[in-house]
């Protein structure tokens, strides 16, 4: 087909392609007009979006939008970019949750920064993949000097190492998977007796019991016992207690238990709390166990003004980042680091049609050999360029705006006789509930909060997100948008009160709360 634009003129006002076969949809030298175009046109129309919304979210349920998904026929294409953009709308762009939106203050997703979202472009269209060396070259390379960036960030020496993955699941993951072969390792030359089997069943983590569910999950995909993951109890601010800690390290060397990794958390998912890691490393240094550092949330601390809210972090034997929460990336772009790169051959498999042991031995830069993924996209990219654009100051910058914010809440939260806040925060979340009265049936405020925010999803003119603290039901604000004000807060805590209000004088007269 030909819808080249002549020469000297504008490609934008080149005619729409004649296609004439399936190859014609494929991106290479022949097709870069057609290129230029529909991706101009798809960036229009999230522009068009995003200059026009003035809600995060429009409040579509799912029972409503599904007949529109499901009554596409996929048997039959529509042909055309512009055609397919269009059905997007309806389908997608429309009721969308649009996390740049200032109201938008429900779970750890950050409006992300342009650097990153140009790099998405580059990325896709070049389509390499991270597996070896030969499918990437360069971008192995700019994988691995981000790799280093960030151990050197965490404070960890020449020896560390890490690999980009799909998110803070997969890094506690593979992090648990190295902790498993180590502590084995070790089980097996203390007590050559035992065999594997009997190990594995010995095995324990331990983690405060507000750590992410990941934890547990990798536990069970593991193949340990389910009562391998032990919750120890937290204070006040929901921090991890090391003197329960130490007590079940003592426990379980009493009973010929072996703890396999203790996780601490920096920036736990409800309530942004980091545990105490100076006394949690040195525990974990005295026992001879591998400590692990949940930083997908607190990551951003590590280009902060904040940073020493991490010190002891260089402690430990792995670390899990999300550049996608703190760092304003795109989703994907999460990473597991650790301290000691030997640590990596746990997840290296050679295959002779892929990464052949003798590329190891030429030191071939093969990044399976280290990763639980093959085929990789190269998210990586987008971390390069914005730190390549914007720099790590700047990024600091946007983390600290929504701590300072958070702040401003808690002090807000806490003079609000409407409103119960269950701890100062650390970083950027608030965990509260609308309290009518202090004598109110803990069963009512339950339901009155659960109502207030499915009713203010339902107007979409703010997402907020629930948790459950002690038994009852909490509501919660997540901030990572540097474009929250605290008006905004207000203004959210105010449209709470009003449907929480709303229901509980229904619940009043229960003639009301039949008609509806």
């Amino acid at each position: 087909m030909t819808f080249l634009a002549p020469t000297g003129e504008d490609p934008s006002q080149a005619p729409a392609p004649a296609f004439t076969g399936s190859k014609d949809h494929l991106l290479n030298d022949t097709t870069v007009q057609y290129y230029r175009n529909a991706v101009r046109d798809g960036v229009d129309r999230v522009a068009a979006k995003l200059a026009a919304t003035d809600r995060p979210f429009t409040g579509m349920t799912a029972d409503r939008l599904t007949p529109a998904v499901r009554g596409i026929d996929l048997e039959a294409p529509l042909g055309d970019a512009a055609a397919a953009l269009d059905e997007l709308e309806d389908i997608y762009l429309r009721d969308a949750v649009y996390f740049h939106h200032p109201r938008y203050l429900a779970h750890l997703n950050c409006p992300v920064v342009i650097p990153a979202v140009v790099a998405e472009a580059v990325l896709s269209a070049v389509n390499s993949s991270l597996d070896t060396w030969d499918q990437s070259a360069g971008g192995t390379l700019i994988e691995q000097r981000l790799i280093e960036w960030t151990a050197g960030r965490i404070g960890f020496g020449d020896d560390a190492d890490g690999v980009f993955t799909s998110g803070g699941t997969q890094s506690n993951l593979q992090a648990m998977l190295l902790a498993r072969d180590e502590a084995r390792r070790l089980a097996r030359e203390a007590h050559p007796h035992l065999d594997d089997t009997e190990v594995r069943t010995r095995l324990r983590i331990l983690t405060s019991q507000v750590s992410h569910f990941s934890i547990e999950k990798a536990a069970t995909l593991l193949g340990l016992t389910p009562e391998a993951v032990i919750a120890i109890p937290v204070d006040d601010e929901k921090r991890l207690r090391t003197d329960a800690l130490e007590k079940e390290l003592t426990r379980c060397a009493e009973e010929g238990l072996i703890p396999m990794a203790v996780v601490a958390t920096a920036g736990t998912t409800d309530f942004g709390s980091i545990d105490p890691l100076p006394d949690i490393a040195a525990l974990c240094a005295r026992e001879g166990v591998w400590m692990h550092v949940d930083a997908a949330y607190g990551c951003g601390l590590l280009v902060s003004k904040r940073r020493g809210y991490l010190d002891g972090i260089e402690n430990a034997d792995s670390v899990t980042v999300d550049y996608h929460k703190s760092f304003f990336q795109p989703v994907s772009s999460s990473a597991v680091i650790v301290r000691d790169r030997t640590t990596l051959r746990h997840v290296t498999y050679h295959a002779d049609y892929l990464n052949p042991e003798r590329m190891a031995k030429k030191r071939i830069p093969n990044q399976v050999d280290k990763s639980l993924q093959t085929t990789r996209r190269f998210d990586a990219l987008k971390l390069w360029m914005t730190l390549r654009i914007m720099g790590a100051d700047q990024i600091g910058e946007l983390f600290d705006d929504v701590v300072d914010r958070a702040a401003d809440g808690w002090r807000l939260l806490d003079t609000d006789d409407r409103y119960e806040v269950v701890t100062r925060p650390t970083l950027s979340t608030l965990v509260f509930r609308y309290v009518p009265d202090r004598d109110a049936d803990p069963e009512l405020v339950d339901r009155i909060n659960l109502y207030a925010r499915e009713a203010l999803a339902a107007s979409g003119e703010a997402v907020i997100a629930s948790t459950v603290v002690d038994g009852r039901h909490y509501l919660k604000f997540t901030l990572l948008n540097p474009e929250t004000t605290l008006g905004d807060i207000a203004a959210v805590l105010d449209l709470i009160a009003e449907h929480a209000g709303g229901r509980l004088a229904e619940e009043a007269t229960p003639e009301l709360t039949s008609a509806h």
